[in-house]
């Protein structure tokens, strides 16, 4: 029983369930937020919109535009008041016929119109979707026994009144035979009076049920649906893939349910009879959550794509490409947000040209005040595509000799010999000659051997013939690069050139063959029976006279002395 109690506990209490639910719960949040302001006008008093332009004279009833005019007569006819609601009409009936006829057709528009009433034009000129009909915009189309027919407002000039928008005439024909053909039960006579007659804030109150408790109870479902199945397929993909370590995957991610809850959304008020404006705010929510969800979905992609590169690029060696993925990531995430808002924009009727403009204005302000910024970011994209330098070569930028420890979209991090870390900025980097000393496929042995004069001729030959034998029975020397020429008289010696490539794999290895070489070049040199010459010498003479000291440098050759000529040098000093 205790076990049972702490299952449980784990199941309703944990942590990682709340944070989900409280992630859905704020988004349903903000769903709901974003769609009460376009409920509330529905059910607000009529208001006077205010003229696009001063010439257009104002309407009482807000009949100046299309929007203000089919709110107008809905929420006029909702309120039971007809006679008002035929001032909306574009008919020659009066009294009781005509308030009889807008009864019918807010009959016909509450059960059969789709909800679209967020893409009626709010300009007095209308939207001009038609140039061939500029006077006319469509409300919506209605389908019947006699094929669809279009429910459309005209506008009409009523003199001293200036133009207004009214329902056209041959729409208004159509309404008694589609008002004929209804047969549906509006849910507002299935629900208790009290859920339907009791209203806060104008609304309804099943209404704020369906929101506050109906919403919440969907998204629990679909919940409990991705803990049922995710271990099902969890298991299923372990045995397809036979790797029992295969992390573990919900099968429904908190985006794909939102996704599956405006879905629901839709089609329940698509299947149930409810009023215009309650299915106008339901379609409004299933958009809204749409639109969220689909940003949500992809930041979600967008994240599994960093990982997946990174991933990829750690297996081909390719770690200096991995310090762009946050910053493309994040790029990604900018865009996406940007694009979900643009969208959500226009789906309620406001224009994004201006925030379009202003966002290219922005980014040129952005581009100016960042400029040296952005030329290190271009710089580093460009190394890192170039594949100039990579993390770990041994380069020589200007005076800077090191190891690259980091190529970021910034700067460049060199560790120095020393063991200091010099930070340069790639945008001096991409432009400086760049000398990559790790890139060498083999190292050039080049020692100038000087020899002392008094080197016969047959003992120069010898050694350059010992020498060349040397460098050419070398497994470690390009063979064909090998060359040993009598270079030169110098100064003090005869100078001997040795050319030749080693073939290492590093700078450890090639003075580990470099040190060998030269030990068997002494040899050689010795077992001939020839000597180095010494290098030149300075000796400093100095001079003392009566006042001041005066210093003479002598350059001369260092020669070889036999002992008892040192030794006679040093007695007489």
């Amino acid at each position: 029983m205790i076990d049972q109690r702490e299952m449980y506990r784990s199941l309703f209490l944990s942590k990682r369930r709340v944070t989900r639910l409280a992630t859905g719960a704020c988004l349903l949040s903000l769903s709901f937020l974003l769609c009460f302001p376009a409920w509330a006008q529905f059910h607000k008093p009529a208001a006077v919109p205010a003229p696009a332009q001063p010439e257009f004279p104002k309407d009482s009833l807000g009949r100046t535009t299309p929007r203000g005019a089919v709110l107008g007569f809905l929420i006029a006819a909702r309120k039971g008041d007809d006679e008002l609601a035929a001032q909306y009409l574009n008919t020659p009936l009066s009294g009781n016929s005509a308030a009889a006829l807008a009864h019918q057709l807010f009959t016909v528009l509450d059960l059969r119109l789709p909800p679209r009433l967020n893409e009626l034009s709010d300009k007095p000129e209308g939207s001009l979707a038609n140039p061939l009909l500029p006077g006319q915009e469509l409300v919506g189309t209605i389908s019947s026994d006699n094929g669809n027919v279009d429910i459309s407002v005209e506008r009409v000039d009523r003199g001293s009144s200036g133009s207004l928008w009214l329902f056209s005439s041959n729409t208004l024909d159509s309404i008694p035979d589609l008002y004929e053909e209804i047969n549906t039960v509006s849910v507002d006579t299935v629900l208790p009076k009290f859920l339907v007659k009791t209203r806060f804030a104008g609304i309804a109150a099943f209404e704020w049920l369906a929101v506050f408790v109906g919403l919440p109870l969907l998204y629990f479902l679909t919940v409990l649906l991705n803990r049922s199945l995710s271990p099902l397929v969890g298991l299923l993909g372990r045995r397809v893939f036979r790797k029992p370590d295969l992390a573990k995957r919900e099968f429904l991610p908190a985006p794909v349910r939102f996704l599956l809850l405006a879905f629901v959304i839709h089609w329940i008020s698509s299947k149930i009879s409810l009023p215009l404006l309650a299915r106008q705010f339901w379609s409004t929510a299933a958009a809204v959550i749409t639109i969220a969800a689909s940003v949500w979905l992809l930041i979600l992609f967008a994240n599994w794509g960093e990982g997946y590169t990174r991933r990829l690029l750690r297996s081909r060696n390719m770690t200096a490409a991995m310090s762009m993925l946050r910053f493309t990531r994040w790029v990604v995430h900018l865009l996406v947000i940007f694009a979900g808002a643009l969208v959500t924009l226009h789906y309620f009727g406001v224009n994004a040209t201006a925030a379009l403009a202003g966002l290219g204005v922005g980014g040129i302000a952005v581009a100016l005040a960042a400029q040296k910024t952005l030329e290190n970011v271009i710089g580093g994209v460009s190394l890192i595509f170039d594949r100039a330098v990579r993390v770990g070569d041994v380069i020589k930028a200007g005076d800077t000799v090191g190891t690259v420890d980091e190529i970021g979209l910034r700067s460049t991090k060199i560790r120095t010999p020393d063991r200091t870390v010099v930070t340069v900025p790639n945008g001096h980097i991409a432009n400086m000659t760049l000398e990559s000393l790790s890139s060498r496929d083999k190292f050039w042995f080049h020692p100038i051997l000087a020899l002392r004069y008094g080197t016969t001729s047959p003992q120069m030959c010898t050694v350059l013939e010992s020498l060349r034998s040397l460098l050419k029975e070398s497994r470690y020397l390009e063979t064909a690069s090998v060359r040993v020429r009598f270079l030169r008289f110098g100064p003090t010696s005869f100078d001997v050139e040795i050319f030749a490539y080693v073939l290492a794999r590093d700078w450890s290895q090639f003075l580990e063959v470099q040190e060998n070489l030269l030990l068997r070049i002494v040899d050689c040199v010795e077992s001939s029976g020839v000597q180095f010459a010494f290098p030149p010498q300075t000796v400093l003479v100095s001079a003392s006279v009566s006042d001041a000291p005066e210093r003479v440098l002598l350059k001369v050759a260092a020669v070889e002395e036999k002992p008892s000529d040192k030794m006679t040098a040093a007695k007489s000093a």
